[in-house]
């Protein structure tokens, strides 16, 4: 999956080649122990060349994987100064009241929480909050929308998805500011519906773009292809 800087000038320090995903510490498809969690997020830091980047998400395990990636680095001990964390932002935890989460039925295995979707300008700042909440002694410094391409997708009407897209915008304005501010480090969108990283791309001073999906000149049209803001700083 590319990445790609939008803007080279106040470009964040550079990633490394590997990004360590988290999805397997929120219990998807199995559950595993703290244990074993810890020893993931171990070799991952000892198998980083550099600084380790963890990705992670608010709808991993209604917070779960947030939460044990936070637990397992204050075990090993790792300096906050010492690792990069993502939270993809849009999800935040809710009571669970029925035998399996409603997100993603058959995919998350015994939480204790559900997570309901809040993608708007206060609902992105909670987010944000929660999930440095469930990272104890750690923050997340690399945010985004969390698959802003399926929330507008999910649209009954062009009505909502005029009201959809403001939301997005909204909470690109929640994180912009954040940035602004000094909270984290950078902003970007990951999405696999390339015109809604141009849709976005087109309204917010981002600083990356993550690709989801083969990028060629023969699956997207030659305004994606084109736009020098995007594709003037790529990055392994």
């Amino acid at each position: 999956m590319p990445v790609v800087h939008a803007d080279c000038h106040a470009a964040p320090k550079a990633l490394p080649k590997v990004v360590f995903g988290t999805s397997s510490l929120g219990n998807l498809f199995v559950e595993l122990d703290a244990a074993t969690k810890q020893e993931l997020v171990s070799e991952a830091v000892n198998g980083a060349s550099g600084t380790p980047v963890f990705d992670s998400a608010g709808k991993y395990g209604a917070g779960l994987a947030l939460e044990s990636l936070g637990e397992a680095l204050k075990a090993l001990k790792v300096s906050p100064a010492d690792v990069l964390i993502s939270n993809k932002l849009g999800w935040k935890r809710a009571p669970l009241t029925t035998p399996e989460p409603t997100f993603e039925p058959g995919a998350w295995v015994n939480l204790k929480h559900d997570a309901v979707q809040d993608i708007s300008y206060d609902g992105i700042l909670e987010c944000y909050e929660e999930g440095n909440a469930l990272l104890g002694d750690y923050s997340s410094q690399i945010v985004s929308v969390h698959d802003p391409d399926e929330y507008l997708e999910a649209a009954k009407d062009e009505a909502d998805l005029k009201k959809r897209k403001q939301d997005v915008l909204d909470a690109y304005r929640a994180l912009i500011e954040l940035r602004d501010a000094g909270k984290v480090q950078s902003v970007g969108v990951g999405a696999k519906d390339v015109t809604v990283i141009d849709f976005i791309s087109d309204h917010v001073k981002l600083d990356w773009a993550m690709f989801a999906c083969s990028v060629t000149p023969y699956a997207h049209v030659p305004s994606t292809l084109q736009k020098p803001q995007l594709f003037r700083c790529w990055r392994s």
